[in-house]
């Protein structure tokens, strides 16, 4: 039976996050017990259901006790990693991880060889088949978080929409578009909220595991989608600094970039989700 706690955004936001982890029936602090389970935080799609194979496939084999916990939001893993409340998460890409850290003062770390996959982000819409074909002054919705908007930005510079300033990073925001032939107008929301706003706005660009969540696929239904040769994207284990070798952690990302899970990856999402090891 899958241990797999799921955790709202509404709880957290509550501040109830040791009160809902604490009624999964693990006590506080039990995270940090390297005799225990493995304890791994994760957002459901589709990086729990990653995790939900190798806990009833592989795990058992290689001896790992796995534990997982879902959360559906992009801050809650981190912190829950912090405080000590779980071991490890598997739901972020290192721009997203370097400027939570700086923002945040946190000292999470990538685990060695933990890449698992890419979600390539898509551009979707119910009124248009085209992205030429967005009108003048169309709203575009993006992700609100620094790293996420930013590569949705780079998103519609690829592919000609607008133009960025030069030398923009992974930081840029509207207000470094250099070019916007069709005035486009950007609406910034919490990534999980992308999905639902398809309704009242042109276009979103919405994250891959979000857009599975909402069976919007990138592959058959964005009207583009980033590509996965270079791309620096890719999600990760991850532990607080100094844990990355754990006993636990390192078979864990064993057999996360194992033969068995990249099947896993090809067969269950066809190119909606792509294996990056």
């Amino acid at each position: 039976m899958r241990n797999t706690a799921k955790i709202t955004t509404a709880v957290l936001a509550a501040g109830a996050l040791t009160l809902g982890l604490t009624a999964c029936g693990s006590e506080k602090g039990s995270a940090g017990d390297k005799d225990g389970p493995l304890i791994v935080a994760a957002t459901p799609t589709p990086q729990g259901a990653i995790l939900d194979y190798v806990q009833k496939n592989l795990a058992k084999k290689a001896g790992l006790d796995l534990e997982i916990r879902e959360f559906t939001d992009y801050v809650t893993p981190n912190t829950a990693v912090q405080q000590g409340e779980v071991f490890a998460n598997y739901f972020q890409h290192k721009p997203y991880l370097d400027d939570f850290n700086k923002k945040n003062g946190t000292d999470i770390a990538p685990v060695p060889n933990g890449t698992v996959h890419l979600e390539p982000l898509g551009v979707y819409s119910k009124g248009v088949k085209k992205l030429g074909d967005l009108k003048d002054g169309a709203t575009v919705a993006v992700p609100n978080d620094t790293t996420n908007e930013a590569r949705a930005l780079k998103l519609l510079a690829d592919n000609g929409v607008i133009e960025l300033k030069k030398g923009v990073g992974y930081d840029a925001t509207p207000k470094d578009v250099a070019k916007n032939p069709k005035n486009l107008k950007f609406k910034e929301l919490e990534a999980a909220q992308l999905p639902r706003s398809l309704s009242d706005v042109d276009a979103a660009v919405i994250n891959g595991n979000y857009a599975l969540e909402a069976k919007l696929s990138p592959a058959k239904h964005a009207l583009v989608a980033e590509k996965a040769k270079g791309n620096p994207y890719g999600n990760f284990l991850a532990v607080k600094k100094g844990d990355e070798n754990d006993p636990r952690v390192k078979k864990l990302a064993k057999l996360l970039t194992s033969p068995e899970v990249k099947k896993f990856i090809d067969d269950k999402y066809d190119g909606a989700v792509v294996a990056a090891f």
